[in-house]
């Protein structure tokens, strides 16, 4: 088995911070490795320097001759107008056939491969960027957080193209159960160590803990006999009878070592909001429509969650959750029906549009003070610490964090609380995979009513009691726990593949259709169509020009009411800027079947 990248003797350093420290390690060809660590310890960063973007301040990185490197970047490589074609044949040379043979691969047909790339999510985006690494033939693919924004069905076609990948892969992810499904080996970074495993992430955990655990087990019988001998060399040396066994002893002593336990960082530790168990109902939706005036995403929604419930809300990407999200908590009224909470229910919600409202002038400590009444500094401290704010990082305003600050300051508030209900919108990001068990602990103890989202399965997995799916225009209660509706769907999405290989695509159930035959389109003339795109095309420019005026806007200091009602409104126009976004590529794929170009 070639050696595709070999590590030696590697340090690197940032100020006071050391990262590597005569870190060793080694990537052979066709073995997928997950690569774990806290934040911060050091694991971008070293992927900056596999791929050649930064050096060591010490050591070496060995390549072997042969090495064809593929590197999954986190911004985007996009012109701007480029179709996701055009991206591809410019990005590898390759001609327009080979582009769109690898590109099926990710079911990126039609117009999500021959309409603007910015009008697709960041799912499709994703597909879009492996397979112009596909197209590259790299024998060693390094993922940065791969499924970052990806929903479980994207997912779990990625899980599917890397258990296909003959060759190497590197993957950083805190998402466990994604490692666990593509990787067999584990390398961990910790203290600036790198430590190689040859088994599963979940596997090398209990490594470790077993590994630290025996060196204390062993540390402290070495300690014991230690003493036992210290207590009999002092007894015995001023003897000239024992004097001799004594001398013995000692030479004994001077050979006892321990073994050097490297303790882990600060373990999060994490209490939810104490609140009293309550009994019922705590939300009932009757006849309920979501969506806004120009379109209804969800009708008929009958629904009830009992106090007590850890309710997942699931579904593709696109199909409504955060919609139904904002609907329950009143940021954003509903079409039909009603939405009753019941009595004495206290909700706090995390969300994007509620972390950008935190108090600027307040530093980080005197934010969750204001949250904590009644909570011991210690425990303020306790939760600081566990969401990464730790010593002088307490005394920061709020004004100079960034939205990832913010979003774990926003959560450190919530569990500092007294709220008895949680509206949580993906609570793990941010966070590593320690803090995210933490979490799930705090969760798992709460006595109060939790509805999320969240993309991460071993998250959802471990939190979630009901689940809740937003699918074509419904929202309804799916009979069954969490992994069953995970089996659900990759038993679709293997039939899909099934499909496609027998040459029988079925076009993604996706806002993008084109239309049903180019008969329909030719019915009604291009020229309307036409007309009808300038409409559109005045209709974004028009919202864009409002969204970058809100996001402007919010960069200036505005008392906490006005800036939600900003986020509400920019959250709005987002949503309508969407709608117009799609209904332009409707009408491009109905001009397309016309035969004529715009």
């Amino acid at each position: 088995m070639a050696s595709l990248l070999q590590i030696t003797q590697a340090h690197k350093s940032y100020g006071d911070q050391v990262l590597l420290d005569d870190a060793e390690a080694t990537i052979s060809d066709n073995v997928k490795v997950g690569f774990v660590g806290r934040n911060g310890a050091g694991k971008s960063t070293l992927l900056r320097i596999l791929i050649g973007e930064e050096e060591l301040d010490s050591g070496e990185v060995i390549r072997h001759p042969s090495l064809r490197l593929g590197y999954l970047r986190q911004h985007d490589p996009f012109l701007p107008g480029e179709t996701g074609l055009e991206y591809l044949m410019r990005d590898s040379e390759q001609p327009d056939w080979k582009c769109g043979e690898v590109a099926g691969q990710f079911e990126l047909k039609g117009l999500y491969l021959n309409g603007p790339i910015a009008k697709l999510s960041g799912g499709w985006q994703t597909r879009l960027k492996l397979a112009a690494l596909l197209l590259h033939e790299p024998n060693l693919l390094v993922l940065d957080e791969p499924t970052n924004f990806l929903d479980l069905r994207t997912q779990i076609l990625l899980e599917h193209f890397l258990r296909d990948f003959r060759a190497a892969c590197l993957i950083v992810s805190h998402d466990r159960a994604f490692l666990g499904a593509t990787c067999d080996h584990t390398l961990g970074l910790s203290r600036g160590k790198l430590t190689a495993f040859p088994g599963k992430v979940d596997a090398y955990l209990v490594f470790e803990k077993e590994r630290r655990e025996h060196d204390e087990r062993s540390n402290a019988a070495i300690l014991a006999k230690r003493r036992h001998l210290e207590d009999f060399i002092a007894r015995n040396k001023a003897r000239a009878s024992t004097a001799a066994l004594a001398q013995s002893k000692a030479k004994a002593l001077e050979k006892l070592e321990t073994v050097e336990i490297e303790r882990d960082e600060p373990t999060a530790s994490i209490r939810a909001p104490r609140v009293e168990p309550r009994k019922g109902p705590a939300l009932r939706c009757r006849d309920l429509a979501i969506g806004y005036p120009e379109r209804q995403i969800a009708s008929d929604v009958q629904l009830e969650i009992d106090h007590g419930s850890r309710a997942a809300i699931v579904g593709d990407n696109g199909q409504g959750k955060t919609t139904f999200l904002r609907t329950i908590v009143d940021s954003l009224k509903p079409l039909a029906g009603d939405v009753r909470w019941g009595h004495g229910c206290k909700i706090g919600v995390y969300a994007q549009h509620v972390y950008t409202t935190l108090p600027p002038t307040y530093t980080v400590v005197e934010y969750l003070r204001s949250k904590g009444r009644g909570r011991t500094e210690q425990e303020i401290l306790t939760v600081a610490g566990a969401l990464l704010f730790r010593k002088s990082h307490t005394e920061k305003p709020i004004s100079v964090l960034s939205g990832g600050e913010r979003a774990r300051l926003c959560l450190a508030g919530l569990l500092l609380s007294d709220y008895n209900i949680l509206i949580l919108d993906e609570p793990g990001n941010h966070l590593d995979v320690d803090t995210v068990e933490a979490l799930v602990d705090a969760l798992l103890e709460y006595q109060g009513t939790v509805i999320f989202t969240s993309h991460d399965r071993h998250f959802t997995s471990k939190v979630a009691t009901c689940i809740i799916e937003v699918r074509e225009g419904k929202v309804t209660n799916y009979n069954g726990k969490y992994d069953d509706y995970v089996y659900r769907v990759n038993k679709e999405i293997e039939a899909g593949e099934r499909e496609a290989a027998a040459g029988r695509v079925k076009a993604p159930a996706d806002v993008l259709k084109a239309p049903k035959s180019a008969a329909a389109a030719l019915r009604r003339g291009a020229a309307d169509i036409r007309k009808e795109m300038a409409v559109t095309e005045k209709t974004i420019a028009q919202l864009d020009g409002q969204r970058k005026e809100l996001d402007a806007r919010l960069t200036e200091p505005h008392d906490p009411d006005e800036l939600q009602r900003l986020c509400d409104e920019l959250a709005e126009i987002a949503d309508q800027l969407d709608t117009a976004e799609a209904k332009w590529l409707k009408l491009q794929g109905e001009l397309e079947a016309t035969g004529e170009k715009e």
